[in-house]
């Protein structure tokens, strides 16, 4: 059973709700580790960008779990830019919700 998102069978491309799952564990991990630090030594271009370039480790990390990952597949940057926006939407929406205990 697959999934697909986005037109003619472009965009990402998950085989099953296993895959989903895995993939968004392996993306959320290496985010984490990898991507952070490559925050570190980015961090001056981060700064001079305002975040863009935060954005496009995020997107590499969705690339990198693409190529390891059999059930997961972008069709190239762009997919993997939209997924990502996607993602930043969802964690605004979800820490919009959860708000924060500052009293």
């Amino acid at each position: 059973m697959r999934y697909f998102w986005g037109q003619n069978c472009t965009g990402v491309q998950v085989d099953g709700y296993g895959s989903a799952i895995i993939a968004a564990v392996l993306i959320a991990l290496a985010n984490s580790t990898i991507g952070f630090i490559l925050r570190l030594f980015t961090f001056p271009i981060n700064f001079l960008t305002l975040g863009l370039m935060s954005f496009i480790i995020t997107v590499l990390m969705i690339l990198l779990v693409d190529y390891l990952m059999a059930g997961f597949n972008t069709t190239g940057f762009w997919a993997a830019a939209l997924l990502a926006i996607v993602i930043a939407l969802i964690k605004a929406v979800f820490g919009a919700i959860a708000g924060s205990d500052k009293d």
